[in-house]
């Protein structure tokens, strides 16, 4: 499967980042994140893009912040994940039937990826989407990653808006794609989404996924 070097340049913004990102915290992950979960997953969990003191220390998607405490204890909920999480790399965990990936693989600047970059980035999320052979369905958090991902299969947005919990159905050959809201930290003080609106979703993907074994 096509995955970016630790040195990627597509991105000139980005990797002037991570070398100052390297500078400044030396004992970070500070690389393209790369996606975590098996390849004989049948859901895809797209996100944004690593954070500062979770992946992008880390070196897993959603580890170590704020946003992976609610979608990884979701995932155990509803069987989606087993072990424990202990924001942290190395602390068990392992993802059942699904996988997750961020459409940019970089930490970006402010958490906002520009759509150059979003677009760079792009060939890596196509060969994820393509290298797994069981994949059903995909949860894109946020709108760049329903963007993204729609990219990523080829199809435009304008007929597929996104819209939290909305379920889009594709082409015959393609996987569903469901929307969330993401979990950040920003959306969950807010109150744009709630644990039990993110719950929800989580649990109607369970439902779906058990009814189509």
């Amino acid at each position: 499967m096509l995955t970016p070097e630790p040195d990627c340049a597509r991105c000139p913004r980005l990797a002037d980042f991570r070398d100052a990102n390297r500078a400044a915290y030396p004992d970070f992950f500070n690389r393209p994140v790369p996606s975590f979960g098996p390849l004989d997953a049948r859901l895809l969990i797209v996100g944004l893009a690593p954070g500062l003191r979770g992946a992008n220390r880390t070196g897993r998607p959603f580890t170590g912040d704020f946003a992976g405490d609610l979608l990884y204890s979701s995932l155990q909920r509803h069987g989606f994940a087993a072990g424990s999480y202990a924001r942290q790399k190395d602390d068990g965990l392992e993802l059942i039937g699904c996988r997750i990936v961020n459409a940019v693989r970089c930490l970006p600047p402010e958490n906002k990826p520009t759509p150059a970059e979003i677009g760079q980035c792009r060939p890596f999320l196509e060969a994820e989407l393509r290298g797994l052979p069981k994949l059903e369905g995909v949860l894109a958090l946020g709108q760049v990653a329903h963007t993204a991902t729609l990219a990523a299969l080829g199809l435009r947005k304008s007929a597929r808006p996104f819209r939290h919990g909305a379920l889009h159905h594709l082409q015959d050959d393609l996987p569903w794609l469901t929307d969330s809201y993401h979990c950040s930290r920003y959306n969950q003080n807010t109150r744009r989404l709630t644990p039990e609106m993110f719950d929800a979703v989580i649990a109607d993907l369970a439902e779906r996924m058990s009814l189509s074994t």
